[in-house]
């Protein structure tokens, strides 16, 4: 059964916990992973890259000299695609990337990427800084405290915290998000994953089913 860390407010592990069920106890299918990281990046692409085509760019009407007779090579149109400002062929127009992932693939995603995270010792339950206010200074000896300032760290919580996002918003390589809202990306693009008490019982309450 996977263990994690668990980590007090001054940053010091006093004890370890006991993970259960499937999310944090299963097979690590790193295929899996790549495959949903793939879907994933693909679904994040805008497709707003756009061209003017020949009928889209300003100018055309009259032709720019006569057919004949004036040495030059024909043309019909200072919209054609050899002008200068001329529209452009086969150029990209906007479109959409999106592809629906499965819902039972995107579990199994996750399932997978906790549970390396677990297994490689990554994963800890923490009790984080309180701060009457923002300060990032706070944060920053707390992450130090861990040896893990230096790293990419995912700190998933259950409820609101505004002064400790506000003081997590400055530091490189630090993402903190809502429970709930974790998916599959995080926890892979993660060196560590911190989380609150409250956000593994509600993360094991939606996801460990």
């Amino acid at each position: 059964m996977a263990e994690a860390k668990v980590i007090d407010a001054l940053g010091k592990v006093v004890d370890s916990a006991q993970l259960e069920g499937k999310l944090f106890n299963s097979e690590a299918k790193p295929h899996l992973l790549h495959e949903y990281i793939v879907g994933y990046q693909r679904n994040q692409r805008q497709g707003n890259a756009a061209t003017k085509t020949r009928t889209m760019v300003r100018g055309g009407g009259k032709k720019p000299w006569r057919q004949k007779g004036t040495g030059r090579a024909r043309s019909g149109s200072n919209t054609s695609p050899v002008w200068v400002g001329g529209g452009i062929v086969w150029g990209p127009h906007p479109k959409s990337y999106y592809s629906p992932l499965p819902k039972k693939f995107k579990q199994s995603a996750l399932k997978s990427a906790f549970s390396d995270k677990a297994a490689s010792g990554c994963l800890r339950i923490v009790d984080l800084p309180e701060l009457e206010k923002p300060r990032t200074h706070t944060v920053v000896d707390y992450l130090k405290s861990q040896d893990i300032y230096h790293s990419r760290v995912l700190i998933l919580l259950e409820a609101a915290n505004d002064n400790f996002a506000k003081s997590c918003r400055n530091i490189k390589w630090l993402e903190v998000k809502r429970s709930i809202l974790v998916n599959p990306f995080d926890l892979v693009w993660a060196e560590f994953v911190l989380m609150t008490r409250d956000a593994l019982q509600k993360i094991e309450e939606v996801f460990d089913k």
